[in-house]
């Protein structure tokens, strides 16, 4: 019986381990983005893309500003992840960078941001312009 005991006892306590222990619920998308940015010392930019997630395409908005060095005109063609997404909705939000970059006729640029909600966009691609920058700046995502 003693046997028994011991036995019931190591089961209830995996199954009490294994209870606390949640898998995660992030998950990874796919971006791609076209952005359009100019200015003198202030960057203004916008632009729209897209986030694919479990197979269903999610459109956004883009809208950013840079306080800064800022001289020029670029437009990017962004591609890549969106990571820690806990579903689409979650894209959404006010992103930060600081960094600096520059672009000259046809350059290649890429940009991690991250949201409030942890989300973390790894995003790279060709510039088409001339632009050389070094501010920081923000990015707002908005779901259509």
């Amino acid at each position: 019986m003693r046997r028994f005991s011991l036995s019931v006892a190591l089961i209830a306590l995996a199954v009490g381990v294994a209870g606390l222990s949640t898998p995660s619920r992030a998950e990874t998308g796919q971006v791609a983005v076209v952005f359009t940015k100019g200015g003198f010392i202030v960057g203004v930019g916008g632009g729209e893309g897209v986030l694919v997630l479990r197979g269903k395409r999610y459109p956004f908005t883009v809208s950013g500003m840079s306080v800064g060095f800022t001289i020029g005109a670029s437009t990017t063609k962004f591609v890549g992840r969106a990571l820690n997404l806990k579903g689409p909705a979650s894209i959404e939000g006010a992103y930060s960078a600081v960094g600096a970059g520059g672009a000259v006729a046809a350059g290649a640029g890429s940009v991690q941001l991250r949201n409030a909600n942890g989300v973390i966009l790894q995003l790279s691609g060709p510039r088409v312009g001339a632009e050389v920058s070094a501010a920081v700046g923000g990015v707002t995502v908005r779901l259509k």
